[in-house]
């Protein structure tokens, strides 16, 4: 079991919400994007700043955007 402390296993930046959730909880259902913007907002004002922390958030948010927006075009299969 890790302690509850443990700065790899269970950072306290992500550990501390009031809800008593864990980030990772919720993230690990989300695609990368949405999960890494989720995370950015999270811990926003925990670790390090908070401006540079929601525009990782935001980077996040649009390169999904655009990944949506575009989709890659397979190959339609031959009959």
């Amino acid at each position: 079991m890790s302690d509850p402390h443990d700065e790899v296993n269970r950072p306290s930046h992500y550990t501390t919400h009031p809800s008593g959730v864990e980030c990772i909880e919720i993230t690990r259902h989300m695609n990368f994007n949405l999960g890494n913007a989720m995370k950015y907002i999270w811990r926003a004002g925990l670790k390090g700043a908070t401006e540079q922390d929601l525009a990782k958030a935001i980077w996040y948010l649009n390169d999904e955007l655009k990944r949506i927006s575009c989709p890659t075009s397979l190959p339609t299969p031959k009959s």
